[in-house]
């Protein structure tokens, strides 16, 4: 199953962002857990019910972290699947609740509504003419025939798109599919939601810097480890690039390398999923810890600032 299975992103004020994604923008607050490689900051992951591969976005919240810069070798936006018919409705909301927002534009023929988060993360909504027929998380504020349905996909900012487009299409099964100007598209094969990839090569543009704001990194899908590893030993051998070893996330396993134009990649398998540590039903209630920090919880849990309602 080709596509993209997550985006993580860095952001700062904990309390501001679990609101922005919960309650401004319907997603659910899917698992509250902390960054396994430094525990004293929260790693919060947003999306569907039951938070299917595809529709998670996942961040990173420093509370001192300083802005990042946007510029080459970076992801420059992150899209969303809304109802092509809700377009209006998003306008309308962003007015209404104060989020910055651009006019909304047409893309490869697509309705798409730009927008920003608290912390300048650049995000678009793009309307989808039969994401009406697909399950949709309600929080009870945005009527769920309007509630985003998952991720679309991202654009890269890349001084060239050669390189990256050969291992999206050799290794992750994507496909070019059209131009518009500076801006190549690549599609994953099938009838994949969040699977669109688009290159925006711009040489001779400042190369950003990772901060506030910033996505760190997009994860592809692999269905299982075997998979994986068939990915991995193809990044080696057809493409000169050296992924680091496999990493038990608990709600998946990971590999992570860069791709040639410096966007850091992960490939994530589908399995186990978000429900291995609590029901369905009481998903992102509690912090969630793997067994190797669950002796450190009462330290842990000492300096990671107190949430509150923030997501109720």
């Amino acid at each position: 199953m080709p596509g993209i299975h997550h985006v993580t992103a860095i952001a700062g004020d904990p309390l501001k962002n679990l609101s922005f994604y919960t309650r401004d923008l319907g997603l659910r607050f899917v698992k509250k857990t902390v960054n396994f490689d430094d525990p004293s900051t929260y790693h919060f992951y947003y999306g569907d019910e039951t938070g299917s591969p595809g529709t998670i976005l996942t961040f990173f919240p420093w509370t001192n972290a300083t802005a990042g810069r946007r510029g080459v070798g970076e992801t420059r936006q992150t899209t969303f699947r809304v109802p092509l018919r809700s377009i209006g409705y998003w306008t309308e909301r962003f007015i209404e609740k104060g989020i910055p927002y651009q006019t909304p534009e047409k893309r490869f023929g697509e309705s798409v509504l730009p927008f920003t988060d608290q912390d300048g993360m650049a995000l678009a909504l793009v309307g989808i003419a039969d994401a009406e027929n697909e399950p949709g998380w309600s929080n009870e504020d945005i009527p769920s025939e309007h509630a985003i349905r998952g991720l679309r996909g991202v654009t890269l900012l890349l001084d060239s798109a050669q390189k990256t487009a050969a291992i999206l299409t050799d290794v992750f099964g994507f496909r070019e599919v059209a131009r518009e100007g500076s801006v190549i598209r690549f599609a994953a094969a099938g009838d994949v939601k969040a699977g669109v990839v688009d290159i925006y090569e711009a040489a001779g543009v400042l190369r950003g810097h990772q901060g506030r704001g910033s996505v760190h990194h997009v994860a592809f899908r692999a269905a299982d480890d075997v998979q994986q590893a068939q990915m991995t030993e193809k990044l080696i051998r057809s493409h000169g690039r050296h992924p680091t070893e496999q990493k038990d996330r608990k709600y998946f396993r990971s590999i992570y390398f860069r791709e040639p134009g410096g966007v850091l990649f992960e490939i994530a398998t589908d399995i186990p999923g978000f429900a291995v540590d609590e029901p369905v039903e009481a998903l992102g209630r509690d912090l969630e810890l793997p067994n190797f920090l669950e002796p450190r919880r009462k330290e842990i849990e000492g300096v990671l600032p107190v949430l509150e309602n923030a997501a109720s």
